[in-house]
């Protein structure tokens, strides 16, 4: 039998996406999966639609926190009910292509790694392809990722027979709480490996930091001077390649 899949997803306030999200995993060619939904404290109808479609499908789980406490503490919560080999990460408003596990964990299986990212295309608010896509690199380590800030929730994958699932548990922030985490996978001596297939849909949406360039850009600063405790130069020798890159990315980003 083929190994289970822990699908990781927090939601909150996410009734115009979480469906379409469900119905992604639902279309995915690899069929053991568990898919496990923590609610931090929604005020719409995120919950009744989840545990509507759970019914129909036993492998959608929904859990419901008793106070909002963010994206960390939610992810954290589905990572303890986990019960899979693998574990992936699908936010309520993303989605992943048909063949997103199957193909991943063939890749997996074949690198004989246990943390690997697929190349992701970037849709808006509404579900639109702003043509514009994300390619992996063959692969990262720490000191590539703070300069390179490729890798999406989307697209990680981590095999827990490698990596130890300690390193899955997230650090308590608001923001960034998820590069922060694989950084800690990449500071235990794990690389990153890249698979260039665009499997998966990141939704760049109104509220989203990724839209935000300003906040995007504190955000990036405070990851290295705030939660990885870097020092001032080779903070501003991270910044500098990063600020070089994003800038390459913008100008040189293959489009469809």
């Amino acid at each position: 039998m083929k190994d289970k899949v822990s699908i990781i997803t927090p939601s909150w306030n996410s009734e115009k996406y979480i469906r379409k999200a469900i119905e992604s995993v639902q279309s995915q060619t690899y069929s053991n999966w568990e898919m496990i939904i923590v609610d931090d404290f929604s005020s719409d109808n995120t919950v009744k639609i989840v545990q509507e479609i759970s019914k129909e499908d036993s492998r959608i789980k929904i859990f419901r926190q008793n106070s909002n406490g963010g994206a960390a503490k939610a992810r954290n919560r589905s990572l303890d009910e986990s019960s899979g080999r693998y574990v992936a990460y699908l936010d309520a408003d993303d989605i992943w292509k048909p063949s997103k596990l199957e193909k991943q964990i063939q890749f997996m299986n074949e690198k004989k790694c246990g943390f690997s990212c697929t190349s992701y295309e970037i849709i808006d608010d509404n579900g639109n392809a702003l043509n514009k896509t994300v390619h992996m690199l063959t692969s990262v380590d720490y000191v590539g990722f703070l300069t390179n800030n490729l890798l999406q929730t989307v697209g990680i994958m981590v095999d827990t027979n490698i990596v130890d699932k300690k390193y899955l548990v997230m650090p308590d922030l608001r923001r960034r709480q998820d590069a922060a985490t694989w950084l800690q996978i990449l500071k235990a001596g794990y690389k990153c490996y890249g698979l260039d297939i665009i499997l998966a849909e990141y939704r760049r949406t109104n509220n989203s930091l990724s839209s935000n360039k300003f906040k995007a850009v504190n955000g990036v600063w405070s990851l290295y001077r705030d939660i990885e405790n870097l020092s001032l130069p080779f903070s501003c020798y991270c910044f500098i390649r990063y600020a070089i890159l994003a800038v390459w990315k913008r100008l040189y980003l293959k489009k469809k």
